[in-house]
């Protein structure tokens, strides 16, 4: 395990909601999803920020002590360092020293499973890197490993800036044909018109645990931060028009999540823009519940899908001893329904709810096929409710309940 040291920084002038104990509490989440150590931790106000060490020379001084005293192997930093920051930084602690970035991609990296989700990761750690190879050298080969130095991190980035930029472009490429791949299986997707029913959140608001609830799903959770890396789809069959559906997990959300990550992951954050519905999961045992809203809603709107039709799940509620404070919630957040994925409370309320936000994907169809083209009732059956079928000598009379999209394509073949 390694032995760290957490150093959050906050200026005067910053009048962002989270206090200076509110970012070391998260940055101390973060390094414990990395099995680390905190074995120290300094927490300071400044006037401004150093161009030379991001913190005053002063606390430097008693980052060395304490980095001493305590055998830390790793500096642990709330905020992105500059190049300079960090060269200097290492100079005087003689450790290594990171970034909030770096943690998080290397957390990404530990998560990663799929062939998508590696290329993703190792695309965000070069291009954050390659700014930063100016000056640095050897150094970022980064050869005795640890926090902060998974993915390409292990590899000899002594190589050129050439060769980092073709590698970068060669993940491009790569991840542009897998995109490619995922946008014929939409195509198929949307021929079937099957609604797309999204779950976004903040990183550890439990999707995994609600989308395992709501489907089977067995969606591996754990009780840390990103502890899914790569989307998963589920088919639902909506129990009063036996719709199907399909729910989506993505990766989670972190306040001030940094840009490169949300571009490098855009392929798989493609599914939220498509979205028919987005179930927007909220830890409502989280004291930052409204803080975790507003970085929701930062992401959001990045990826142009703030006008969405929204349910807000608010989760966790077996955590709370308060009715009142349960129903204050509800009344904060417009269209909410206050749910524990973990012991299924209220899960049935949740599933009215989405089928009741679809409604403007259903519609009502009366039509008669002739046997010539028969198949198309299998997919009716297939896709919605039949109300109504009586069979003719020359084909079937149909009343159904149909997504809009499927109803439109019967009626144009038959």
């Amino acid at each position: 395990m390694e032995k760290v040291i957490l150093v959050t920084a906050k200026t005067q002038t910053d009048n962002e909601d989270w206090s200076l104990q509110d970012l070391s509490e998260e940055l101390s989440l973060l390094s414990k999803t990395v099995r680390a150590e905190v074995v120290g931790e300094i927490r300071c106000r400044c006037k401004r920020l150093s161009a030379v060490f991001y913190i005053g020379r002063g606390k430097v001084e008693e980052l060395k002590a304490l980095a001493g005293q305590t055998q830390a192997q790793t500096v642990i930093f709330n905020n992105d360092l500059t190049a300079t920051q960090q060269r200097n930084l290492e100079d005087v602690l003689e450790i290594k020293t990171i970034d909030r970035t770096q943690l998080i991609l290397d957390i990404f990296a530990r998560h990663a499973r799929t062939q998508e989700g590696k290329l993703q990761v190792e695309l965000a750690q070069l291009e954050y890197l390659l700014p930063r190879l100016s000056g640095k050298g050897i150094a970022l080969s980064r050869l005795g490993g640890g926090i902060g130095t998974r993915g390409p991190g292990e590899q000899k980035l002594e190589v050129d800036r050439r060769r980092i930029r073709h590698r970068i472009s060669h993940l491009k490429e790569d991840i542009r044909a897998l995109e490619q791949r995922r946008f014929e299986a939409r195509k198929k997707r949307i021929e079937k018109a099957f609604p797309a029913v999204i779950l976004v959140g903040y990183t550890n608001a439990g999707k995994s645990t609600l989308l395992t609830a709501l489907t089977g799903a067995k969606v591996k959770a754990k009780d840390e931060m990103f502890s899914t890396l790569d989307p998963v789809t589920r088919k639902f069959i909506l129990p009063t028009d036996n719709q199907k559906v399909l729910f989506s997990d993505t990766v989670g959300f972190l306040h001030k999540l940094p840009h490169h990550l949300i571009e490098a992951f855009g392929a798989t954050l493609e599914v939220v823009r498509e979205a028919d519905l987005l179930l927007v999961v909220l830890d409502a045992s989280s004291e930052k519940i409204y803080e975790h809203n507003d970085a929701i809603w930062e992401v959001l709107t990045k990826l142009g899908a703030t006008d969405k039709p929204m349910i807000y799940v608010l989760n966790k509620i077996d955590k709370l001893e308060s009715q009142a404070l349960i129903e204050r919630f509800e009344r904060n957040f417009t269209n909410s329904i206050a749910v524990s994925a973990k012991f299924l409370t209220n899960l049935d309320k949740l599933i009215f709810q989405v089928e009741h936000a679809l409604l403007g994907s259903i519609t009502q169809i009366k039509v008669f096929i002739p046997h010539s083209k028969i198949k198309a009732l299998y997919g009716i059956y297939e896709q919605g409710k039949v109300e109504r079928c009586d069979y003719k000598t020359d084909g079937v009379y149909v009343e159904a309940r149909l997504p809009v999209l499927f109803a439109k394509k019967v009626l144009t073949e038959i």
